[in-house]
């Protein structure tokens, strides 16, 4: 039974380390390294089914993040009925077509020209799972007053951040797709109205034979600055 300490009135336990020597610590910082850089941004997906506990438990590792009081600001709908999904395909791409026929800078639409991309959605409904991730901007109480939550863009960041690796982890692939406005996805699952949807993620297996542009990360010298 793990033991509890009271600090100021608030149970404490103590934190379950690992310990590594020098050596274990580097080679398991550069294998995670080399393991995570083989992620990728997929946009051609299989149908085949993922079972439900896949994705729980792909939830339930996202749900381990730091959040801003340990609020937990957030909510991952995961959506697997074929009339929704085909609901959130119409929506979606309504939105998408405005985006790149009008709202998009010349700019911005030359930047996404590496990546091939386009108003359609057909992963949409071809994704067995989409995992639509919402951010509460308040607490919600039963009597219809409000309780302030803190950090939430920051906290659900931070989550969706560990959602991606876990996904991986599991040997699926994922896309963070954000068609704005957003506001559909509200309407089409119902939610509260303290939630405010954050993003869109089909997972599931790519594709046989799936591309993925051959795009390079920045260097260490280009995101880092070290102060020593």
């Amino acid at each position: 039974m793990t033991k509890k300490t009271i600090i100021g009135g608030y149970p404490f336990i103590p934190y379950q380390k690992e310990t590594y020597s020098e050596a274990e610590v580097i080679k398991r910082s550069q294998e995670f390294h080399s393991w995570l850089d083989l992620r990728r941004s997929v946009r051609e997906f299989s149908d085949k089914p993922i079972p439900k506990t896949v994705i729980e438990n792909l939830i339930l590792s996202a749900s381990t993040a730091p959040s801003g009081a340990h609020k937990q600001p957030w909510t991952f709908c995961a959506v697997s009925n074929k009339d929704l999904k085909q609901q959130i395909r119409i929506a979606a791409e309504k939105e998408e077509k405005e985006s790149y026929e009008s709202r998009m800078s010349k700019e911005w639409l030359n930047d996404l020209k590496p990546l091939q991309t386009d108003w359609q959605k057909a992963f949409l409904e071809i994704a067995p799972y989409l995992i639509v991730v919402f951010k509460k901007a308040f607490e919600l109480q039963p009597d219809g007053s409000k309780k302030n939550y803190y950090y939430v863009n920051e906290s659900v960041g931070l989550a969706t951040g560990l959602l991606l690796a876990a996904i991986h982890n599991a040997g699926l692939v994922a896309l963070t797709h954000t068609p704005s406005p957003m506001n559909f996805l509200t309407d089409l699952l119902k939610r509260p109205t303290n939630e405010r949807p954050f993003l869109l993620i089909p997972v599931g297996y790519p594709k046989e034979e799936t591309l993925v542009p051959d795009i390079k990360r920045k260097k260490l010298e280009e995101v880092s600055v070290f102060y020593e």
